[in-house]
């Protein structure tokens, strides 16, 4: 076993001999495979990335309305901002949406709305899911309601 390593190191280390590696050909190929994998995995990615900041989102639409609740017990009223809770919004969050909570006027009962806006990038990574507003009774409404129902 010993002789016959010797003997097939030193066929290979012959001079004139061509040495054996990866051709450019080769080389080529395999870029152009990766690159059709990586452009199919794009776009499932960013509709990863826009359902899971759309959760992020609606998360803190429910800590919001559950902290205009308590607000309501202590206060005897709504409050009008995120301010008047001592809310701001996480920066996770604030790069894709615009939360924003107010009163309802013109009603005679009390009630709040909690707007979540799609920034750009959002609304390019999930074209379908525009605006979400949450009232006070918990009744959500998506805004286009044809692609917004199955969203929020």
């Amino acid at each position: 076993m010993e002789r016959s390593l010797t003997k097939l190191l030193k066929t290979n280390a012959r001079p004139g001999r061509r040495a054996r590696g990866f051709t450019l050909i080769e080389l080529m190929i395999t870029v152009a495979i990766v690159a059709i994998l990586a452009s199919l995995a794009y776009p499932s990615y960013n509709r990863y990335l826009g359902r899971t900041y759309r959760a992020a989102a609606k998360g803190y639409m429910l800590q919001v309305s559950n902290l205009q609740q308590r607000y309501l017990l202590d206060q005897r009223a709504y409050a009008a901002n995120l301010g008047a809770l001592n809310l701001t919004v996480p920066s996770d969050i604030s790069g894709n949406y615009t939360i924003t909570t107010a009163l309802k006027a013109g009603t005679t009962v009390p009630g709040f709305t909690v707007t979540a806006v799609p920034s750009t990038a959002q609304s390019n990574r999930d074209p379908n899911c525009g605006t979400l507003k949450v009232d006070e009774a918990g009744v959500k409404t998506p805004t286009p309601t044809g692609g917004g129902d199955s969203c929020w």
